[in-house]
């Protein structure tokens, strides 16, 4: 087993596979996918077409911010809201206005306001455009770094089995030779080990990206009903799915649905799925059940 390991969209990645021909070579080209997209999708860059679509309003755009935008809109309207790529100024206002690397852990200031999330954003296909409502920005946040794993394990896996995990979202690719890839998922009674055949499991939590304002504790996961971080009773959500695009979308989703409702949506939907409460406790949901 091959294993190369580099940062990148603020994170550590690391990659394992399952053949010494053509490791270098894979590996590579995995690193360059990883510089491309995060040069299309940060909101931290502002050369980004990110970035500049945010400036403008209206952009003429590349096929993968055309793809992760309609991706991002679909995910709004199959969890009702709950994921939403408008929370831009809503993290902005929580005090997420530059890289966490970079960003102040405690830091006096105005207390957190509300900021409208849910507005209009309109992709055209045959233009290759997007355009925003007035007053709104777009940061994908995890569903972008999801694209990027998809992206980067179809690459890798040309070349043998393979695993690619970016800061806990991850992705496999092909059965290696011990027959699959055991996932460890943290919880405070301690670590539980997944078997993962293909897919990917991706892990949404306010126990990581967190900081203070003011006195009071914020963290990057803001809710669009309120435009606020969330006040889940939850803290920390990991669920398998058959892409990391997707398993992101449904950790977020789940995670802002609270303890009740996400079990129940987990057992309805069939998914995999490790819910943390604050309290402390380590619910198994859906088919993990």
């Amino acid at each position: 087993m091959e294993r190369h390991v580099f940062r990148a969209m603020g994170t550590s990645v690391e990659c394992l596979l399952e053949s010494e021909a053509e490791a270098e070579r894979a590996f590579e080209a995995v690193v360059a996918e990883f510089e491309r997209l995060e040069a299309i999708l940060s909101r931290f860059r502002l050369d980004s077409d990110l970035s500049r679509l945010n400036r403008v309003g209206r952009l003429e755009a590349c096929p993968d911010l055309l793809e992760v935008t309609e991706l991002a809109l679909e995910a709004r309207e199959r969890t009702g809201g709950r994921f939403d790529p408008t929370v831009h100024d809503a993290l902005l206002a929580a005090g997420y206005d530059r890289t966490f690397e970079s960003l102040a852990l405690d830091a006096p200031s105005a207390p957190t306001v509300a900021f409208a999330c849910r507005g209009d954003v309109w992709v055209d296909e045959t233009a290759g455009t997007i355009e925003l409502e007035d007053g709104v920005r777009l940061d994908f946040g995890g569903i972008g770094k999801g694209y990027a794993v998809d992206r980067a394990c179809a690459l890798l896996s040309a070349a043998g089995p393979c695993l690619v995990n970016a800061g806990g979202d991850l992705a496999v690719r092909g059965r290696p030779r011990d027959g699959c890839w055991p996932i460890g998922v943290e919880t405070p009674d301690g670590t539980i080990s997944l078997a993962l055949e293909d897919g990917a499991l991706a892990t949404s939590g306010r126990d990581r990206r967190r900081w203070r304002r003011g006195g009071h504790e914020r963290h990057h996961l803001v809710d669009p009903g309120t435009g606020m971080p969330s006040d889940s009773d939850l803290l920390r959500v990991s669920v398998a799915a058959a892409s990391a695009v997707d398993a992101e979308v449904l950790a977020k989703a789940l995670f802002l649905a609270g303890e009740e409702e996400a079990v129940s949506e987990a057992a309805e939907l069939g998914l995999p799925a490790v819910l943390v409460t604050a309290d402390g406790r380590t619910i198994l949901a859906g088919a993990l059940a």
